[in-house]
């Protein structure tokens, strides 16, 4: 998804760099939150194997925090971008860890969806171009705004799916408020815009390119009813978290041939 930020803005940095920056900031905060998530509310094997394995869980955590520091130093001069990344990624994470300090961010109506939107649009679009310190504004909003829509619908599949474990384990958000009508038409509405804002970017990019924004927002839309219906790790983990980088891979494919 960077690599793709940096072709369709122009983009031009440290981009190897960075992209091993991200790659230890991501094993570091995804095994730190999956440390934190108990596997007694979930009926997902692969959360329940995680939590058969913690002492895996926190060696890949210090492996994480070893590499994104030591990249981190690299990438100094942007300390400030980078901090930020690093501040909503332990926000996201906050409301599991075991102290009154935190855990009263469990309370915090809708943020834990947007929390993780905001993470992965701030990495993927923001972040890249903050860092390259030279970049067209339209361009940028117009594809932050894909992103983040695009995201979000997705998260809110997960998150309808984690309704019961959420609820168990006190955390609200957005979804375990809304009825399934109301969320279906947050749901869609979010989609439609991830449509708009790649249509809008028209003259800013390529036809291919285009066309690669919009059809995750189109597979998405088909697979909603599975998703209510289906909580399959492979649907989930690897189908739907997919359809976030799928506009990648098809842009990939599209320039190469």
């Amino acid at each position: 998804m960077i690599w793709q930020t940096n072709q369709l803005l122009e983009l031009h940095y440290h981009e190897n760099t960075f992209y091993l920056f991200v790659f230890f900031s991501t094993i570091c905060s995804y095994n730190f939150h999956w440390y934190l998530t108990p596997g007694t509310y979930s009926a997902s094997e692969r959360i329940r194997w995680g939590d058969r394995h913690r002492t895996l869980m926190l060696l890949l955590c210090g492996i994480g925090i070893i590499g994104s520091l030591w990249f981190f130093w690299q990438l100094r001069e942007h300390w400030l971008v980078l901090s930020g990344s690093a501040i909503l990624t332990f926000l996201y994470s906050a409301p599991k860890v075991p102290h009154p300090a935190f855990r009263w961010l469990s309370k915090v109506a809708i943020g834990k969806t947007l929390f993780l939107t905001f993470v992965w649009t701030y990495v993927t679009t923001v972040l890249p171009a903050l860092v390259a310190g030279k970049f067209a504004i339209t361009p940028l909003v117009l594809l932050t705004l894909h992103r983040f829509c695009l995201i979000y619908a997705i998260c809110i599949l997960f998150d309808y799916r984690d309704l019961e474990s959420d609820k168990q384990e006190g955390i609200r958000s957005l979804i375990t408020m809304l009825d399934l009508k109301n969320l279906n038409r947050l749901y869609f509405f979010t989609l439609l815009m991830a449509a708009v804002c790649a249509g809008l970017l028209g003259p800013f990019i390529t036809l291919s390119a285009i066309i690669s924004l919009m059809i995750p927002v189109v597979v998405t839309a088909l697979l909603t009813n599975k998703a209510h219906l289906n909580t399959s790790d492979y649907l989930f983990y690897f189908v739907l978290d997919g359809c976030m980088a799928l506009s990648a891979a098809i842009y990939w494919i599209a320039i190469s041939f």
